[in-house]
């Protein structure tokens, strides 16, 4: 383009336009490669605007104090105690991070439901939590501590902190 206007005269604009015609394929590649490329950051932007702030917590303290929960669940029945306990003091632990309020874990659960709906689904498990705690006679099964701890994963996913 730039040779019609500042040509001499030595080529025929003809000519010039038929020489750009043969980069067409090499435009097509660098807007397929910019598309992806604008593609990917939208997708990290997004995917970081979804998740939310955890302030004195990082993602990867949360997953090695999981991958630990999971470890100590299949360390018998009273490792099987220790890791929902720990599961849930996890929990609380994301919750304070986000700033949810409630002087308990049960009333930030409450106060959660309204930006988490499905978070509702982790009472069942929070309250195997407080009678393992607070009743001395209450005895676990397995079957027990693993659906209470699939409830707490799945809160943490719920939370988008896992």
């Amino acid at each position: 383009m730039f040779q019609i206007i500042f040509d001499t005269g030595a080529k025929t604009p003809v000519a010039t336009a038929a020489a750009t015609t043969n980069l067409w394929p090499v435009w097509v590649i660098f807007g397929v490669v910019g598309l992806a490329v604008i593609g990917i950051l939208l997708q990290r932007l997004i995917a970081s605007m979804q998740r939310p702030d955890l302030h004195g917590l990082s993602r990867e303290k949360i997953k090695s104090t999981w991958e630990e929960i999971e470890k100590s669940s299949g360390m018998g029945l009273m490792g099987a105690k220790l890791a929902v306990i720990e599961a849930d003091k996890l929990l609380d632990g994301v919750l304070k991070s986000m700033f949810i309020p409630g002087e308990t874990l049960g009333e930030r659960l409450k106060a959660a439901q309204y930006s988490y709906p499905n978070i509702k689904n982790v009472w069942p498990a929070h309250k195997l939590r407080n009678q393992l705690v607070h009743d001395s006679t209450f005895e676990l099964t397995s079957s027990q501590a693993r659906r209470a701890l699939t409830d707490f994963k799945t809160a943490l996913h719920t939370l988008r902190a896992l």
